[in-house]
């Protein structure tokens, strides 16, 4: 009997989110979205994807280049403008250019997605600077950017969709770039707070392991020799030649597992952005769903044994 009671609730229950999350917010083609991080990858990806849905676009690249070849793919609604998230002269600039563009409506989306991945290494091969450098990037250029143009979201009662990751959850590399998404994930919950009497959404987007063009196995083997070579004797003897040897192996085989199928976060991306009752959380790509995500609610101690197991370990010199 509670059996086929509990059945039943959990099958309403099924059907209400689904009838939920198909509903969609009206006038979408009035609407404004900028995007940043539209060079290449899932910046580039959503921003014609949502040209194609009829969205007002405003895609935000780094290069000229990048811009013209996403020009050259896009409907003629789609504007671009040059932006370094990490220069706040060009921030300000990018939200006087964009306030011109939305008058009064305001905007309706802000997706904070560019970012790097690299410097990347073992913590103790690192320096301050090759931290700052990531973060600069994929932290405070993303806070500075929500901050520049929160008033003409919130003129909108729109949304803000920042790009976490699923290692926003565990660390499982060193570098700026874990501790980057970290922090996204503490400023998206406290920010999604601190809006809700406003009426804006703020969604986060989790993806798990992604083939996006920001960093291939060869920039990341590169990037492991280049900071090795800076790394101190002392240091260098301590974790001995075969580390570095044996990192050399760790970025292929891992991109190998990687998922080329960027629409999975997009799609994301793009429910947060005209779901009348868009998800604080997007979890994007099986690995993300069933592993990842799964792990880190369990014990650190059982986690911890899990993610180092294919670790390299240090030969130390006599």
């Amino acid at each position: 009997m509670w059996l086929y009671l509990a059945a039943v609730l959990a099958g309403l229950y099924l059907l209400l989110r689904w009838h939920r999350e198909r509903q969609t917010v009206p006038r979408i083609s009035e609407k404004y979205v900028l995007i940043t991080g539209c060079d290449s990858g899932f910046g580039n990806l959503l921003a014609r994807q949502l040209d194609a849905r009829g969205l007002r676009v405003l895609a935000a690249c780094l290069t000229e280049t990048g811009a013209t070849r996403l020009r050259v793919t896009a409907s003629s609604r789609l504007q671009t403008v040059l932006l370094d998230v990490t220069s706040s002269q060009s921030i300000a600039a990018t939200a006087a250019w964009v306030r011109e563009r939305v008058g009064d409506q305001g905007l309706w989306g802000l997706v904070n997605n560019a970012g790097i991945a690299i410097p990347s290494a073992p913590n103790g091969w690192l320096t301050k600077d090759d931290f700052v450098k990531v973060l600069n990037v994929n932290l405070v250029g993303l806070i500075e950017v929500t901050l520049s143009l929160l008033p003409l979201v919130q003129r909108a009662r729109g949304r803000v969709v920042n790009v976490a990751s699923v290692f926003g959850r565990l660390s499982v590399f060193g570098g700026g770039y874990c501790i980057s998404k970290f922090g996204v994930e503490a400023f998206s919950d406290s920010l999604r707070l601190e809006m809700r009497s406003f009426g804006v959404k703020v969604s986060i987007i989790e993806p798990g392991c992604f083939k996006t063009g920001i960093s291939n196995a060869e920039d990341v083997e590169k990037n492991f020799v280049s900071v090795w070579e800076k790394v101190p004797e002392e240091t260098k003897a301590s974790y001995g030649d075969n580390y570095l040897k044996e990192l050399l192996l760790r970025p292929r085989k891992m991109l190998q597992k990687c998922s080329s199928n960027l629409m999975l976060v997009t799609n994301c991306m793009e429910h947060a952005l005209i779901s009348r009752f868009p998800r604080a959380r997007y979890s994007a790509g099986w690995d993300a769903k069933l592993f990842f995500i799964p792990l880190s609610y369990l014990p650190s101690a059982l986690t911890d044994v899990i993610l180092t197991w294919t670790y390299p370990k240090p030969t130390q010199k006599a």
